[in-house]
Formats: structure tokens, sequence, C-alpha cells
């Protein structure tokens, strides 16, 4: 069997927390997270996830998760929820969803209809 680094005796997490890092050339049609700072912001959730103790929650980047237009795009498994996140936000909400799944609401993804 193999040994994981970390100690665990089962693969997976109790919250996966996903952050947009996808990156569109200057001047395309639809804006993209990268350029709004998402690689900026998630050394700094995951150094709070750090600082919280919290082993079974992974923060990571993904590939694009297609409503950049709404700022930084990031949903958080296994409930499914969406966030609008900012470079500059206070993460104090979010990290919380991440401890116990209390969902931010000032920071859910609302998308406009036409």
């Amino acid at each position: 069997m193999a040994i994981d680094p970390k100690g665990r005796k089962s693969p997976g997490y109790d919250r996966h927390m996903f952050i947009c890092g996808h990156e569109r050339p200057t001047g395309s049609a639809r804006p993209s997270c990268k350029n709004r700072g998402s690689l900026e912001l998630l050394p700094r959730i995951k150094q709070a996830i750090r600082d919280e103790g919290l082993p079974s929650i992974r923060v990571q980047k993904s590939g694009c998760l297609d409503f950049c237009e709404n700022g930084i795009a990031c949903v958080v498994y296994p409930e499914g929820t969406w966030y609008t996140l900012s470079n500059d936000m206070d993460i104090t909400s979010i990290i919380q969803h991440l401890k116990d799944g209390t969902v931010s609401t000032d920071n859910l993804m609302k998308l406009e209809s036409e």
C-alpha cells in the first residue's frame, strides 16, 4: 500500500476549492481570472488554510471555470458552491466555508440574465 507523506489513511479531502487560473491574451473579447489576480489570491487562501491547521482542505488552481465575466471564479466541493472572488477581498468568510461549510452569501456568484 502507498504511504501518504501527510499521514492520511484514505484519499480525498473534506472540502476542495478550485480557483480559476485561466489567462486569455490582452484584447480578448472575454476577461480572464489570472489577469484579475487569481494567482495572487491563491497563496493567501492556501496560507490561511495552513494557519488554521486544516489538512483535510485542498485549495488549488484550476483551468478555466468559464465564468470569468463575474470576477475571479471559484467553486467549493462537495457542496458545489460558486463564488466570485477579488484580489483585495477579506478572505475570512471563504475560510469559514472551508472550515465548516458555512456559505459566504456576500461572495456567492450572481449571474445576470439578459
